[in-house]
C-alpha cells in the first residue's frame, strides 16, 4: 500500500513533485536545475543516500551526481555519512531549514556579494580629477553601491549569526 498525504497524493508521488518544483525553484535563485533537484532529494530522504542512489532516482549521470553533491557539501547543505566497512560514500541534507539559509547566505555572499565589495573598492580607488563631473557622478554612485553593500553585508553576518527563536520570532512579527 502506498501510504499518501493530506492531499491525497501517493506519498511518493507528492516527493517527486517536491523534487522537481525545488529543482525548478533553483534556477530562479541561480543554481542548476541539478543542484536543486539533489539537494530537494536528499532534503525528503529519510536515510544518507549514495552517489548511486542519486544517480538512480533522479536519472542523471556519476558525473552530474558527483560534480553536484562536490558543489552541495562545498555550500555546507549536505554532509557525508561515513559507514564503517562500506567503500561507498553516503550523503545527508541539513534538515534545519534556519540552518539551510544560513549555509545559502553564506555562500552567496561569498560568492557574489564580497566579490562585488572587492570589486567596489577597487574602482573607487581609481586616480581620475575630482573638478570632472563624470568623474564626481561615477564616484558618487560607487559610493551609493558601496554603502548598499556595506549595509547588505552587516545585515546577512547578522542573520547568520541569529538564534533560532530570535529569527522566528522577528521573522513573524515582520509579516503579521
Amino acid at each position: 500500500m502506498n501510504p499518501t498525504n493530506s492531499s491525497g497524493l501517493p506519498l511518493a508521488e507528492a516527493k517527486a513533485r517536491f523534487i522537481h518544483t525545488w529543482g525548478v525553484s533553483g534556477a530562479s535563485w541561480g543554481v542548476s536545475k541539478t543542484l536543486a533537484q539533489v539537494h530537494a532529494l536528499l532534503l525528503v530522504s529519510p536515510a544518507a543516500l549514495s552517489t548511486e542512489d542519486i544517480m538512480d532516482q533522479l536519472k542523471i549521470s556519476r558525473g552530474n551526481a558527483s560534480m553536484t553533491v562536490r558543489e552541495l557539501l562545498d555550500w555546507g547543505l549536505i554532509y557525508k555519512e561515513l559507514r564503517p566497512g562500506e567503500r561507498r560514500e553516503f550523503f545527508v541534507a541539513e534538515k534545519d531549514m534556519l540552518q539551510v539559509t544560513r549555509c545559502i547566505i553564506r555562500a552567496r555572499k561569498r560568492r557574489e556579494l564580497d566579490q562585488m565589495k572587492r570589486s567596489l573598492d577597487q574602482l573607487a580607488a581609481l586616480p581620475g580629477d575630482a573638478a570632472d563631473p563624470e568623474y564626481r557622478a561615477f564616484h558618487a554612485v560607487l559610493a551609493d553601491i558601496q554603502q548598499l553593500a556595506t549595509v547588505s553585508d552587516k545585515m546577512l553576518t547578522r542573520l547568520m549569526q541569529a538564534e533560532k527563536s530570535w529569527f522566528w520570532d522577528k521573522f513573524i512579527k515582520l509579516f503579521m
